[in-house]
């Protein structure tokens, strides 16, 4: 939050946009590993206080998808002044209404990765890659918080905060079979 708020506020000084954003960790990647293997049936009542912390709720995680929820919580709770406009401020949960989140980026390290999935989707945080799959780490990923493995030919978008500045480094190499694609995302 703080590296945000300073990020605009040395915009505002010198008046112009900086080509780079400081090198520290993320802090919506950050979180999100705070969640890392909650599971929506061994850990229900923990991840539900979890995924209410920022005043929402999309209800019981076992009936209802959840990657979009997963997200809002992460974004409102790192970026509270992160617009959620349109569609997606009125409803975050729907995964392909994250395609009008901040604005558009090649994928990198910690964009919002936006997924096809029939007529649905499913969204969630890139963290690595190899030549036919996206890791991401997101919410309702096999029912729990994981890294998943997720096939590019199934990306609609990717996605970066407008309120943060875009680090423009590619995302890391990940082993092929280092993480299971996960059986509800496939």
């Amino acid at each position: 939050m703080r590296t945000a708020r300073a990020s605009r506020q040395l915009i505002a000084a010198n008046g112009q946009v900086a080509l780079i954003a400081p090198q520290q960790p993320l802090p919506w990647i950050t979180e999100t590993k705070t969640a890392l293997s909650g599971n929506e049936a061994r850990d229900r009542t923990w991840l539900m206080d979890w995924l209410k912390r920022d005043g929402r709720s999309l209800g019981d995680r076992g009936k209802n998808p959840w990657c979009g929820d997963f997200m809002e919580t992460c974004i409102r709770i790192i970026l509270p002044d992160e617009p959620l406009l349109g569609a997606l401020g009125t409803n975050p949960n729907w995964a392909r209404n994250w395609l009008l989140f901040g604005q558009d980026i090649k994928p990198i390290t910690g964009a919002v990765l936006v997924f096809k999935r029939g007529s649905g989707g499913h969204v969630g945080f890139a963290i690595g890659q190899n030549d036919a799959h996206f890791y991401v780490l997101g919410g309702n990923q096999s029912d729990a918080v994981t890294i998943a493995r997720i096939a590019k030919s199934r990306l609609l978008g990717a996605r970066w905060p407008a309120t943060y500045l875009p680090r423009l480094q590619r995302l890391p190499t990940m082993k092929p079979g280092e993480f299971l694609a996960t059986t509800n995302e496939i």
